[in-house]
């Protein structure tokens, strides 16, 4: 059965303030529209501010746009700076897929860097001025994946692009965890989600390795327009976590089959992904990486 969900359940939203982060384009884009179309002020969160612009000025209503590039630290720590008053909701949608083993200019992984250890430490520096809600952008790749701390940004293993994406999106699953156990353990009065989009074509990257996969790639491109969801569709789990009374902790994917198309329902996480010693580990190692830690 389908979801009935739709974003009139996000009411009026007017005076609530949101960060989005990589929100020029897919489903941070979808999911800034819906937040200013329901009211809210949204803050454009963006490595391109030229674009970031002109797409505030498609969205029309009340936004602005700060520079941020998650793949750099000194951008990340720059970011509180430029970002005046406090926020209600901070939504760490942005991410990356590369096909080739590249390092962030912090020396990070580049998918580990900018969808894990970027966010981590936006939500740590940013958390004080938070009111309401953190969400993190996951995803059930992390499912496909077993994340190992003896080389976390794959200076050893040989590195293929889909296993380093779903390890990047694993390490969010576990820091998502852990992050609601701290929160609930200091009784903070934030709360904070997890999500999956399911597929969406827009947000798809070339990741193959080799001539064949990608023809392979082209084909599911093709095949995604007919199987995959749009972007709105891919924002609906975000925008759940904000109108529904859901669980704190929860994981917001998709009713379809294997999560690839459908409505927003709360989702099942892999037993691997629900190791909280695990997540402990990995975040006292994000710690370290970034100098930063979430103050409760």
């Amino acid at each position: 059965m389908t979801s009935q969900w739709s974003p009139t359940r996000l009411g009026n939203l007017t005076g609530k303030r949101i960060v989005v982060t990589g929100s020029t384009n897919g489903v941070g884009l979808a999911t800034a529209r819906a937040l200013v179309d329901a009211g809210a002020h949204v803050i454009l969160a963006v490595r391109n501010t030229e674009l970031g612009a002109q797409r505030a000025a498609e969205i029309g209503g009340t936004t602005s746009v700060v520079k941020l590039d998650l793949a750099d630290q000194s951008s990340v720590r720059k970011f509180p700076d430029l970002l005046d008053g406090d926020i209600d909701i901070l939504i760490n949608n942005a991410g990356a897929v590369v096909q080739k083993r590249s390092d962030t200019v912090d020396g990070f992984e580049m998918m580990l860097g900018t969808n894990f250890l970027g966010p981590f430490a936006l939500t740590n520096l940013l958390f004080p001025r938070v009111r309401s809600q953190i969400i993190n952008v996951g995803s059930d790749a992390h499912k496909s994946s077993n994340l190992r701390m003896e080389d976390p940004h794959l200076r050893v293993q040989k590195f293929s692009s889909f296993p380093a994406y779903a390890r990047s999106k694993m390490a969010v699953m576990l820091w998502g965890l852990e992050l609601d156990r701290r929160l609930r353990a200091a009784d903070a009065p934030v709360t904070t989600y997890l999500t999956h989009p399911g597929w969406v074509a827009s947000n798809l990257s070339n990741v193959s390795d080799t001539p064949l996969m990608s023809v392979f790639h082209k084909v599911v491109q093709t095949a995604a327009g007919v199987l995959a969801n749009d972007i709105d569709a891919g924002a609906a789990p975000t925008l759940y976590c904000i109108s529904e009374p859901i669980p704190p902790g929860s994981y917001v994917g998709i009713d379809g089959i294997r999560g690839l198309r459908g409505g927003p329902v709360l989702a099942g996480r892999s037993a691997a992904a629900c190791d909280y010693g695990l997540a402990a580990e990995l975040v006292r190692f994000a710690e370290k990486e970034t100098g930063t830690s979430i103050p409760v």
